[in-house]
């Protein structure tokens, strides 16, 4: 009897764990981020917006560096107490289902839903990107990775597989440094002068991008190898 070779399991069977693990972490934080822009803006009080480009961060507050404010965002809500609310409120939905739903039949979907939701009512801009690529990773869930495989030679999977999770470990951190300075302006070491607090925020925002592009390589080669050959 002749031998065949070994099927790919159907996309219904696979649970690619280490990439919904990915999804869920930067949904969290990306929920965080919205909630911290909803909550700047609430502070601005209930009065209309200077159109749909806005800084979350109003001017003159005493307890951040950032004298003329920052954290931009869009709204097409033209009030900050109510854009306020509404971010805040996306934001906590996006923790909520990142959390617990992104396993459903249409856990990417939605996910880009609410993040688009975010966005048009003041969660930032900046995220954009990011929930942009994480919602094309979240597609890839239940996904075989074929392509993956076969791109990535099998040293090179093994050693990916290997950083994982500690890749997305220093994204998640280097993240949450990102939005302490965005909002209060403070990070040790750090000189309390705005050119200098923006100049680390770009170098910041670069290695925050790159430290995701390698922890979804990453996790795409440890699922890789979890399921074994010909699987």
């Amino acid at each position: 009897m002749g031998t065949t070779e070994p099927l790919d399991p159907e996309p219904s069977q696979l649970d690619n764990a280490a990439t919904r693990t990915f999804v869920s972490t930067l949904g969290v934080l990306l929920g965080l981020s919205s909630i911290d822009h909803g909550i700047l803006e609430t502070l601005q009080g209930n009065r209309p917006t200077p159109g749909y480009l806005v800084k979350a961060l109003g001017p003159g507050h005493s307890w951040t560096l950032w004298r003329e404010g920052a954290e931009p965002a869009f709204t097409l809500v033209h009030n900050f107490l109510l854009t306020g609310v509404l971010a805040t409120v996306c934001g906590l939905l996006l923790i909520m289902w990142s959390l617990r739903s992104l396993r459903r039949g249409r856990g990417a979907t939605t996910f880009l839903l609410l993040s688009v939701a975010s966005f048009l009512v003041g969660g930032g801009l900046a995220q954009v990107l990011l929930f942009t690529l994480n919602w094309a990773v979240a597609t890839r869930m239940r996904a075989s990775l074929g392509f993956w495989r076969w791109w990535m030679p099998p040293f090179l999977r093994r050693a990916l597989a290997g950083l994982w999770p500690w890749t997305l470990a220093a994204g998640a951190l280097l993240f949450l440094a990102a939005l302490e300075i965005a909002g209060w302006g403070y990070f040790p070491g750090l000189a309390p002068d705005t050119e200098i607090l923006t100049a680390v925020l770009w170098r910041l925002a670069a290695a925050i991008i790159f430290a995701f592009v390698l922890s979804i390589l990453c996790a795409f080669a440890y699922d890789i190898e979890r399921r074994g050959p010909g699987a």
